[in-house]
């Protein structure tokens, strides 16, 4: 992902934090992380990330979404001898489509980005609303035509350790010049 894009997307967040009334400090806005997930299709799968703090007991985060952008499928393994991460997700502006592992919601909202998605019971979360996952549930989410922004609070958060369903995401971000 070029640096180029990153700005952009880094000043897009920003500016619906803003319009969300979330405040945010210029450190938080200039370490605003930019997941293209190593696909190189940004607008329709990536994430924008604030963490505003993750240690050894829980992690806190500010998840933006743009329009009808999605973070893939993927679940959250054991690490170090502690279980998967527990998350739960709560709708601050627009609206989200989580999927999860469960009976198969006909007709889904969303626009399935790739073959490499298998859960589709639907749970949309609209401002206020907020939901928790179980630690290892296998889930993906997609803001709607407006974009999103979702505040997550977890266990602590090891995002290398992800494991996709697609093999070709890449979970830290390379950055070009």
């Amino acid at each position: 992902m070029k640096r180029s894009e990153i700005i952009l997307a880094q000043k897009q967040a920003s500016e619906a934090l803003a319009t969300a009334g979330i405040i945010i400090t210029n450190e938080e806005r200039e370490k605003l992380e930019v997941a293209d997930f190593g696909l190189g299709k940004l607008a329709s799968e990536g994430l924008q990330i604030i963490i505003y703090t993750n240690n050894e007991r829980y992690c806190a985060k500010e998840l933006v979404l743009f329009a009808n952008q999605t973070c893939p499928e993927h679940r959250h393994p054991p690490v170090e001898g502690r279980p998967g991460k527990q998350e739960t997700f709560r709708c601050r502006a627009g609206e989200v489509y989580l999927y999860v592992t469960g009976e198969p919601t006909p007709h889904i909202k969303a626009n399935v980005p790739s073959e490499h998605y298998s859960v589709f019971h639907e749970i949309v979360l609209k401002p206020g609303d907020q939901y928790t996952l179980a630690p290892e549930t296998l889930h993906w989410f997609q803001a709607g035509d407006e974009g999103a922004i979702v505040s997550e609070f977890s266990s602590p958060s090891v995002d290398e350790a992800d494991i996709f369903t697609d093999p070709n995401v890449k979970r830290i971000p390379v950055i070009e010049d």
